[in-house]
């Protein structure tokens, strides 16, 4: 049983079809899918040399922009562990340049929790809370957060965290994935967020 199966139980199947086929990956599958998204927004200029560093980690990027080509992909595999893995490549075309927002996920066995740590090599964690919407959406919402330091991880306070929404749908009409992104921070606001949609390859 896929980690995203065990983490929403029996809510699984209230996932629209294409999306369980998109999140039920099998140790050593792939999905891989190209799109575009039509907007990249980022927060205050203020935190531009934030992101540039970011980019050392293929966690966080500076550019913006409309109708940017995108392309992911996710690939289950075992870690070194014994544990089930997603590994997530994001990549965002910038013209000839390449920006990433990478992450590998696991799960949590005892608390139920997906486990997510962004960038590589890793800078972030962040527990995630998956949810079943009525329409067959889901949504995934970022929870605790620490920095990792090497083998190290700090806990961030609550008002120093990057708190993400995602939402992604199925859009029958148009055959393609839906997804926006948001990441929030309490005292800042809006820090960094992408919509958009994409196709699986063929």
């Amino acid at each position: 049983m896929t980690i995203y199966r065990k983490v929403l139980g029996e809510d699984f199947e209230r996932l629209h079809p294409m999306l369980q086929k998109r999140y039920d990956l099998a140790d050593g599958s792939v999905f891989e899918a190209t799109g575009t998204m039509k907007e990249i927004k980022g927060g205050p200029k203020w935190l531009y040399p934030l992101f540039t560093l970011g980019v050392n980690w293929k966690l966080l990027f500076p550019e913006r922009g409309k109708n940017i080509p995108f392309s992911i992909k996710n690939v289950s595999r075992i870690g070194p562990n014994g544990e089930s893995q997603i590994h997530w490549e994001r990549i965002f075309h910038f013209g000839s340049t390449k920006r990433y927002f990478n992450a590998l996920m696991s799960l949590d066995e005892t608390r139920l929790v997906i486990k997510d740590y962004l960038g590589e090599p890793p800078l972030v964690y962040s527990d995630l809370a998956f949810a079943v919407a009525d329409d067959g959406s889901l949504t995934i919402h970022s929870l605790n957060q620490r920095l990792v330091l090497g083998k190290t991880e700090v806990p961030l306070p609550k008002l120093f965290q990057g708190l993400a929404t995602v939402a992604e749908r199925y859009d029958e009409v148009n055959g393609v994935f839906c997804i926006n992104v948001s990441v929030r921070n309490p005292l800042i606001g809006h820090v960094f967020s992408y919509e958009g949609e994409f196709v699986q390859n063929a």
